[in-house]
């Protein structure tokens, strides 16, 4: 592992280990026990050490005192360091500092990000920020679930769609937004918008929604889906304020009535929030964030009758120190029971929250407890000997 400091901080190359000093060595000849010497900040979040007399790993910059360098054992990542077995200090909390350290890096390559006309390049962000390529990628995967080109992408996006319906015309836009050339414009602007740019600079007025309202045992559920598959399932009491959620989502978008087969489509629907986790074919046509497609792609992965907490949620999209980022995707999801958000709960077991009221949450986890115990009960029967009249097995 290459150690990333400050530019004006002395370098010290690490010894050849894998993820903990080697052996019974003294830390002593370890290149980076100055560092922990000196309680050094810069050093922090490079390694980590162990202290086998007191059981406890720490940081570099630890404010205790310091051991003796035979009973220490250092660790290039903050797993080895827990997988020793010693809980983290108390005073230095490395576990919590690695986070906040985390983030404030992430804090300041956002910013570079924003501020720049064109996306910097990887090696180029972490030089101005001076640190390490991996350190940089491994930290935005941490605190966002995304490496810095896919935010710096998202960002692009975010631009684009602001600059579309003002600027003279889809060339001037991309450039405007930061993009280089118009062929890896075109070729990432379906990915990056979920439609073509003259739709987006249009406002969507070219798309055209079919759109039904439903009643079903939890009141009512609007559906609503374009030509790549559903963009929309909505539950609520009031059909009226259900139509106005779809507008203000597609507020320039063009809604016609439902034909015969989209009411086969809508039908399925509701026979999914009346039996919620049975299989479906339903096209579904996801449009979100990059990091929100992961956590609802995570959560279309969770099993029928199981729950999960937001923070292993989050460990399922790849960002486990972004909790709160997950549980504000589960609210934004625009797709009930078709993605399902209600699976997702708190750590202690409470619902947490739910766009559509706790009541219906409950009732669909309920439903899908059921329907998971019924299951598992068929298939118990189904695999239990048929016995005759004598008790021996029936003869087929």
């Amino acid at each position: 592992m290459q150690l990333a400091f400050p530019a004006d901080h002395p370098q010290v190359p690490p010894p050849e280990t894998s993820g903990s000093s080697a052996g019974t060595r003294s830390a002593a000849s370890d290149p980076r026990w100055p560092l922990i010497l000196a309680r050094d900040p810069a050093a922090d979040g490079s390694f980590w050490y162990s202290v086998q007399t007191t059981g406890v790993y720490c940081r570099p910059s630890c404010p205790s005192r310091a051991a003796r360098p035979e009973n220490v054992r250092l660790h290039d990542t903050l797993e080895a360091a827990r997988a020793t077995g010693c809980r983290p200090c108390r005073r230095c909390r490395p576990d919590e500092a690695a986070h906040h350290r985390d983030a404030a890096l992430v804090v300041r390559a956002c910013r570079l990000i924003d501020a720049a006309e064109r996306p910097p390049a990887h090696d180029e962000l972490a030089r101005k920020l001076e640190v390490g390529s991996a350190r940089l990628r491994s930290a935005f995967e941490a605190v966002l679930g995304l490496s810095p080109k896919r935010y710096a992408d998202a960002r692009r996006a975010e631009r684009l769609r602001l600059l579309l319906p003002v600027a003279a015309t889809v060339t001037e836009a991309f450039h405007q937004a930061g993009f280089g050339s118009s062929s890896r414009f075109y070729d990432k602007a379906a990915e990056l918008l979920g439609m073509a740019p003259n739709r987006v600079r249009a406002g969507a007025a070219a798309e055209t929604l079919r759109v039904a309202v439903a009643p079903c045992s939890l009141g009512a559920v609007l559906v609503a889906a374009g030509e790549r598959g559903l963009v929309a399932v909505l539950l609520g009491d009031d059909p009226d304020l259900l139509r106005r959620d779809l507008r203000a989502r597609f507020p320039r978008a063009g809604f016609g009535e439902a034909d015969e087969a989209f009411g086969a489509v809508v039908a399925q629907v509701v026979a999914l929030v009346e039996t919620p986790g049975a299989s479906h074919a339903l096209p579904l046509d996801i449009r979100g964030t990059a990091f929100q497609r992961r956590v609802w792609d995570a959560l279309r992965d969770v099993e029928t009758g199981r729950t999960l907490s937001y923070a292993e949620l989050a460990a399922r999209a790849g960002a486990p120190a972004a909790v709160r980022a997950v549980a504000g995707a589960c609210a934004a999801n625009p797709l009930a029971v078709a993605v399902p958000c209600h699976r997702a709960v708190r750590t202690d077991g409470g619902l947490g929250g739910y766009r559509w009221g706790l009541a219906r949450k409950r009732i669909l986890l309920d439903r899908e407890a059921a329907s998971s115990t019924a299951g598992a009960s068929s298939t118990a029967a189904a695999a239990a000997p048929i016995t005759g009249p004598a008790g021996g097995e029936a003869a087929s």
